[in-house]
């Protein structure tokens, strides 16, 4: 990624004739970055014009899976990416000895439990199936979030961080399923209660909102992120970007678009 060129003052004699003279515009640097459809890809779409006069062509790659996004920015393929909250991201280097990093917050959207056989908790049967999700930070979450709501007790100190394994009450018998983040809109029909991430549950036409049985409170600690290499996170470009992403104007199309399924973390 080519630094912009800011302008300088006119070459002295001494000076290399190729030194830009007085007035000489910045030149256009890309930046290219991963994020998922929703809400993710809409945010960087609303502050594309921003950037572009700015000097800072936004390119924006799609994608449906939370691997992917991280590689490729690891790999320089991307410049960055947009999709993730901070324990996902400790995870994942973890797990994958990288080091990304975090370049700004964004956003926080509520996690939530959906049902297409039930309207009301209290219709939830005995032995009923309940979907999560099968990565660890979002698993925990997931638990957390049924525990709050009294459908299950885990074990002491288990936290966002539990796991099947640390469920020590389960009076209604609930079986639970642990499934890839991105197939449980998928699955919605043949589960009783699925946790989905709100960017997949945006993606699959449902209202958070509306739509959700219970919701996380709207302080949850997860906090979507953008993500970078250490290489690059204070480059211009980059700073433009978290800049754009942490303004008014992004903060009212939050608020305006989504109405309370995604909040503003800025």
């Amino acid at each position: 990624m080519l630094a912009g060129c800011g302008s300088k003052p006119a070459a002295t004699p001494e000076a290399p004739s190729n030194t830009p003279a007085a007035g000489a515009e910045k030149q256009e640097v890309t930046l290219k970055v991963g994020a998922t459809a929703e809400p993710h890809a809409q945010i960087l779409k609303a502050v594309q014009p921003t950037l572009k006069e700015q000097g800072v062509i936004l390119e924006i790659k799609e994608f449906t899976d939370y691997v992917q996004p991280n590689v490729q920015v690891y790999e320089k393929q991307l410049d960055a990416n947009f999709f993730q909250h901070t324990p996902y991201l400790d995870d994942f280097n973890k797990k994958n000895n990288m080091n990304l990093v975090k370049a700004a917050g964004v956003h926080i959207e509520p996690f939530g439990a959906y049902s297409k056989k039930i309207t009301k908790l209290e219709e939830l049967k005995e032995g009923a199936t309940v979907a999560i999700p099968n990565d660890p930070t979002n698993g925990g979450r997931a638990l957390a979030l049924l525990e709050k709501n009294g459908l299950i007790k885990l074990k002491d100190g288990a936290g966002i961080s539990g796991t099947v394994k640390d469920i020590v009450e389960n009076n209604k018998k609930l079986v639970v399923k642990e499934l890839e983040a991105a197939t449980l809109p998928r699955v919605i029909d043949e589960v009783d209660l699925a946790l989905i991430n709100t960017n997949y549950a945006l993606a699959a036409k449902l209202n958070p909102t509306k739509d959700a049985l219970f919701l996380e409170e709207k302080d949850s600690p997860y906090v979507n992120i953008l993500v970078t290499r250490p290489d690059n996170k204070d480059s211009e470009a980059m700073q433009t970007l978290v800049k754009a992403l942490n303004s008014e104007e992004v903060k009212k199309y939050i608020n305006d678009t989504y109405q309370g399924a995604v909040v503003p973390a800025f």
